[in-house]
């Protein structure tokens, strides 16, 4: 009987097959014959990886942690390290994924590369990956939820902020995400295209409007004032860099794009050019965001300790005296951060599938079928939106707790980078004839440009499960070591029990190579 039907594009599943006389390699090969509609074209593809990440608009919303360790100076210079690094660590993924542009990404390059143990090395890598994506989608819902209960005490200076209300609206924010994910996932890329352009737009209409209603700050202050003592850390370093995580985590995700690649038009030249044309374009206006709100930014103190939550709204307060003027400016940020979680639970589901797909999660089989009518990954889809609603309860009981899942996204993504790369060195420094080139690549540039990216990633990842403020109590560790290393753990006794009997490694399909 056949199992799949036709679509334009490839093959969807129709039902799943029948387990009776189907031994594990024909269930895999089964799963291997389903393929995504490839529908995404080349500005979509742009405006999918620029809205994805939403720099700027996370930027203001992440900012308390730059002025509390390091203030004006390290938050400028910090931009301007985190928009280079990132951009190297684009590059070098960019090179990989115009090799193999598929959904799997890190773990499929990770196997590619391992010399040996490329089969724990990638099973590793997935469960990393998909645990950094699934808290990773998180941060919008949590970010948009309490900037509306933070424009409700400015609203209203009575109202108390209690954190269940923040769950209740972390849950509003991502209902229709998940809705239009499921339901009209042909209408994602017009979206994605208009949300590219509000990206663009509302950034300089946002800009004039502080530049022009707001006094300016000196040269002296935006530029050359370092703010430390604040927060417990005496060592200036370790405060400038425990502060990037307020500009690095906006950042992080430049590898969103890949995992939609095998609906992309034309994969292997799209994918590298979205992911390099999205890093630099969201670096640049974030940077540009964050100079206008330093010159003009009033009280640095009432900023910091905003009972709002968040001082980007004390700051466009003081900058506009306007309650009604506020809230616009917040929300022309807060629409296109809304709009980055539509492509984040995309970006996520397409990974979840791609790992089902291999093997690599438990229920494999149920977990990797394409739905027939919907022609999206349904079920893995269901899997990663009630990681949203289930995390949201931590932050009910510990705001501390659901930081640590927050900056788990950030450092695990980061690790996620740092693998495959490190690999790729190791791989241009024993056979670098046996590396293909793509359609895209960086040439003799290549080498530094991957020891250059490896360096900020481990750097990042060093400084970012540091605690933000001393002496550490229970309320302000930042638990997202503890919480990676039960990550790991988990990823190892996954391993252990059920891994190594199941997982081969991606497995070619359609449109891959396994080898080179």
């Amino acid at each position: 009987m056949k199992n799949e039907m036709d679509m334009k594009g490839g093959t969807a599943v129709q039902s799943a097959p029948e387990s009776d006389g189907k031994n594990a390699d024909e269930r895999v090969a089964f799963r291997q014959k389903q393929q995504l509609e490839r529908y995404i074209n080349f500005f979509s593809s742009i405006a999918f990886s620029t809205c994805l990440l939403a720099t700027w608009e996370s930027a203001g919303g992440s900012l308390l942690s730059g002025l509390y360790n390091g203030g004006p100076a390290a938050i400028v210079y910090g931009m301007i390290l985190s928009t280079a690094g990132n951009m190297t660590i684009a590059c070098s993924l960019a090179e990989l994924a115009s090799l193999h542009p598929t959904a799997g990404a890190q773990y499929h390059w990770s196997y590619v590369l391992a010399p040996r143990g490329r089969r724990f090395i990638s099973f590793f890598q997935g469960w990393v990956t998909v645990f950094s994506w699934s808290a990773l989608v998180c941060i919008a819902p949590y970010f948009l939820g309490t900037q509306i209960q933070g424009m409700v005490v400015l609203a209203h200076p009575e109202y108390e902020l209690v954190r269940w209300r923040g769950t209740l609206l972390m849950w509003a924010v991502a209902i229709i995400p998940i809705l239009v994910n499921v339901f009209a996932r042909r209408v994602l890329p017009s979206i994605e295209v208009a949300a590219g352009i509000m990206h663009v737009v509302f950034l300089p209409v946002t800009i004039i409007l502080f530049v022009v209603v707001a006094p300016k700050n000196p040269d002296f202050f935006v530029w050359k004032t370092f703010v430390g003592g604040l927060s417990g850390w005496k060592d200036s370093g370790v405060t400038f860099s425990i502060g990037l995580l307020g500009v690095i985590t906006p950042l992080s995700g430049v590898d969103g794009i890949i995992h939609m690649a095998e609906e992309v038009k034309n994969a292997d030249v799209v994918v590298p050019r979205s992911m390099i044309y999205g890093t630099l374009i969201n670096g640049t206006l974030a940077f540009s965001y964050l100079i206008a709100i330093l010159y003009c930014m009033g009280d640095y103190t009432e900023a910091v300790t905003s009972a709002t939550g968040y001082p980007i709204i004390t700051i466009a307060y003081q900058a506009t005296g306007s309650k009604a003027v506020t809230f616009v400016l917040m929300a022309m940020g807060m629409l296109p951060g809304w709009i980055a979680l539509f492509n984040g639970l995309a970006s996520v589901t397409r990974l979840t599938w791609a790992f089902a797909r291999d093997n690599g999660l438990p229920f494999s089989d149920f977990f990797a079928l394409v739905d027939p009518i919907y022609k999206i990954p349904l079920r893995a889809l269901f899997l990663v939106a009630p990681c949203i609603f289930a995390l949201s309860f931590i932050q009910i009981g510990s705001t501390a707790a659901f930081n640590a899942i927050l900056s788990l996204s950030t450092v695990g993504l980061y690790i996620s980078y740092l693998i495959p790369l490190t690999l790729l060195v190791f791989k241009r420094c024993t056979s670098p004839r046996d590396i293909p080139q793509g359609r895209f690549n960086l040439g003799k540039l290549g080498l530094p440009m991957n020891i250059i990216a490896i360096l900020f990633a481990t750097y990042f990842v060093v400084f970012l499960p540091f605690p933000a403020t001393l002496p550490v109590t229970a309320e302000n560790m930042n638990y997202a070591g503890p919480v990676l290393g039960f990550v790991m753990i988990f990823a190892c006794g996954d391993w252990i029990f059920r891994g190594r009997h199941k997982w081969e490694g991606p497995r070619k399909s359609l449109n891959e190579r396994s080898t080179w």
